[in-house]
């Protein structure tokens, strides 16, 4: 079992636990699922964050 599907299911397991039932209950699993598989990316090296810190951008000359 991957790094990504790991952190899927206890973001899954975490959100249940932590709300169990309702509208409100599923966008907590949503949103904790999510956390969950970026995570897991992040921690299986699938995940580039250079993108979102900005170090991956090329230099522009003026």
């Amino acid at each position: 079992m991957s790094n990504t599907v790991l952190g899927l299911l206890v973001g899954l397991t975490l959100g249940l636990a932590a709300a169990f039932g309702g509208v409100n209950a599923f966008l907590v699993v949503l949103v904790l699922g999510l956390l969950g598989f970026v995570v897991g990316r992040f921690l299986d090296g699938q995940l580039d964050v250079d993108g979102l810190t900005g170090r991956g951008r090329s230099k522009t000359r003026l």
